[in-house]
């Protein structure tokens, strides 16, 4: 009886990855960088951070832009709580740092990016109280 509570344990704590990345676990991979990465030389962080994120890369098309946020995921978990705007997006209660990656030239690899960094509100698309989608960032909330 053990062995098959333990196996049915085991099951259900595979299950999340059996069945593939959550929507909030991908706007992790593509979004939460905290602390942010150090790359060397620091123009290249883009360029590493797409690639090691999965989102550049030989068999990936290199996506046009990218944000990446350096704060805990919970301080953006927590925009999801907060009266949301007028377009149903949630901002973040602080300015939060933030890099920016913005595609130079075609989509075929090798990819070559564009960095931008700055101090920006955040806003998210959130379901069940996590966020999913990075909408925008302004310096406004």
């Amino acid at each position: 009886m053990a062995s098959w509570v333990l196996c049915m344990i085991l099951l259900l704590a595979a299950l999340p990855e059996a069945l593939g990345e959550t929507r909030y676990g991908k706007f992790q991979r593509q979004h939460v960088d905290n602390p942010r990465t150090s790359v060397r030389p620091a123009l290249r962080y883009c360029d590493t951070m797409m690639m090691r994120r999965q989102m550049a890369g030989p068999t990936v098309p290199c996506k046009f832009r990218n944000t990446f946020v350096h704060t805990p995921a919970g301080d953006l978990v927590a925009a999801c709580y907060r009266t949301p705007n007028n377009d149903g997006t949630y901002s973040t209660s602080y300015a939060m740092s933030i890099t920016v990656c913005t595609r130079n030239g075609g989509a075929a690899w090798p990819c070559n990016y564009r960095i931008r960094q700055a101090r920006h509100y955040v806003r998210v698309n959130c379901e069940y109280g996590r966020p999913v989608h990075l909408n925008s960032t302004a310096t406004t909330p």
